[in-house]
């Protein structure tokens, strides 16, 4: 796939199919990243907490989430980050998310107008009850094509 930044429509809403959260997720996640908290861990705590269950890590959720809407690659862009991202309502295991991915904006690159844009787009996930649980905004850098930089 090559989307240019002129192809890019401020507005076009892209969305992902469910995939539930399971235990093996939220240990495999503590593995990784080294955050055995007791809120992802430890069942007896959790259950004592104003929660009363373990949660899945936010960074787990903002993962998953990405990778749910990743699709194609797209050669003329890369990922320059993320801004504004919340963890709205905690995740449990078993819950079921889904995601909606829509541009937000486009805009020029400040250093480089002439060769590439920068696209904003506003992820969302969503629980099995329709709850929103995440927000972020995710940043592409995107090569402008040749006709728009003539």
């Amino acid at each position: 796939m090559n989307m240019h930044y002129e192809d890019y429509e401020v507005g076009s809403t892209r969305r992902s199919i469910g995939r539930t959260i399971t235990e093996t997720d939220i240990v495999m996640h503590a593995g990784q990243t080294g955050d055995f908290y007791p809120h992802h861990m430890d069942s007896e705590f959790a259950s004592r907490n104003a929660i009363g269950q373990r949660i899945a890590h936010g960074t787990l959720i903002l993962s998953v989430a990405v990778g749910m809407v990743a699709g194609n690659i797209n050669e003329e862009a890369m990922s320059y980050g993320y801004d504004r991202i919340r963890f709205i309502r905690p995740v449990h295991i078993g819950d079921t998310i889904t995601v909606t991915a829509r541009i937000e904006a486009c805009r020029t690159h400040p250093r480089r107008p002439e060769e590439v844009g920068i696209v904003e787009e506003v992820l969302e996930a969503h629980n099995q009850r329709l709850e929103l649980v995440m927000t972020a905004t995710k940043l592409y850098i995107v090569n402008r094509s040749d006709e728009g930089t003539a």
